[in-house]
């Protein structure tokens, strides 16, 4: 004879606490003292027999237990929205994938009709984005990420190695060429995406060469503009295959053959949300590509 459960309700609040990973913001969310938030998931515990968090030195963790009832409740509450809005006569279902325009213009664009004709009652919405993170607070259920993928703000799968190698333009490979790349590279502006970075300092370390703070460094986030500004002399960057069609017209050449070869492209999917089927149909696809 199946047990009963009785705590549906409390599952709520369980997911809201994984989602916060904090039993106060989870409370102060639900408008409930922490207290009874404390009680509620102990006397779920109980009834479940087994635990569903640990306490850790990032905060709440969920254990092996929890990660598999958290991912059963999101599916549940995706069945539940997919019924309520076939019920309205809504059709699709929004994703919103968070991607530089670099990546999207120059890979994920020319294939996105493939995906939409494999899942027509997903509706595609592109989040540009120059700085992932809070995904779910910018409403973002995925994101492409260009890095190291060694972040801590989410879910993260490897997706597309592609190393990352300083170019130049046509000057930059000259100065090369004349100097030694080991030499001429600590000459050059260094062209950074964000101001904590650490792609330079990598590649540095790689190249075995110093990397004392420097102040010959500009900080240009997006991508595209990145490429220009190599291009305009005003520095060297940090780029990939990607940027392979300047490569080809010779606008940008490659300066040394030292590369970050675990960099590449990365899935980052918010601690909640990530099990949902629109997002997995999305990410089964991108790794089929």
């Amino acid at each position: 004879m199946p047990v009963e459960f009785r705590h549906h309700d409390s599952l709520r609040l369980f997911a809201e606490i994984a989602r916060y990973r904090s039993f106060s913001d989870a409370a102060e969310a639900l408008n409930m003292t922490k207290g009874a938030v404390s009680y509620q998931v102990k006397t779920l515990e109980m009834d479940l027999g087994f635990a569903l968090f640990q306490r850790s030195a990032r905060g709440v963790e969920l254990t092996p237990g929890g990660l598999k009832l958290l991912a059963a409740c999101q599916s549940h509450y995706e069945e539940i929205e997919a019924e309520i809005l076939a019920l309205k006569g809504v059709s699709t279902r929004t994703l919103t994938v968070g991607v530089s325009t670099y990546f999207a213009a120059r890979w994920l664009s020319p294939r996105l009709m493939a995906f939409m004709q494999e899942h027509p009652d997903i509706q595609l919405r592109l989040q540009p984005m120059i700085r992932l993170f809070d995904l779910e607070a910018q409403g973002v259920d995925i994101a492409i990420r260009w890095g190291s993928g060694q972040w801590e703000d989410g879910e993260i799968t490897p997706f597309m190695p592609c190393p990352a190698y300083p170019v130049g333009n046509a000057a930059a490979l000259q100065r090369v060429e004349q100097q030694g790349w080991a030499h001429a590279i600590s000459g050059f502006t260094l062209l950074r995406d964000h101001d904590d970075s650490n792609a330079w300092t990598d590649w540095l370390n790689t190249a075995g060469l110093p990397h004392q703070t420097r102040r010959d460094t500009l900080i240009i986030p997006d991508p595209n503009v990145r490429v220009q500004a190599v291009i305009d002399g005003q520095g060297i960057a940090l780029m990939d295959a990607l940027a392979g069609q300047e490569a080809a017209e010779g606008k940008l050449f490659r300066l040394s053959p030292r590369a970050l070869e675990d960099y590449g492209y990365f899935l980052v999917r918010p601690q909640r949300g990530g099990a949902r089927k629109s997002v997995q149909a999305f990410a089964d696809w991108l790794q089929g590509q």
